[in-house]
């Protein structure tokens, strides 16, 4: 399974594609984080570490997770 990363410094946004079923929760959610139209279109540095993993908590495919990165 192929997996995207990407990190904000505090916590690594992890993307499974094979798993998104295109629900759109994250775009709707973090709209300035998330831009399918964009390259790279996960954007993490766009919002808090917080509001990335209340987000990635609703992903209904589980296709969006998080590491936390220690330092």
């Amino acid at each position: 399974m192929s997996e995207k990363t990407y990190s904000n410094g505090e916590i690594t946004v992890v993307w499974k594609a094979e798993l998104c079923q295109h629900a759109g929760v994250c775009v709707k959610m973090l709209p300035q984080v998330y831009n399918p139209k964009e390259r790279p279109w996960i954007k993490p540095e766009n919002a808090t570490t917080q509001e990335l993993k209340n987000q990635i908590s609703k992903c209904p495919s589980g296709a969006l997770s998080y590491i936390e990165n220690h330092t």
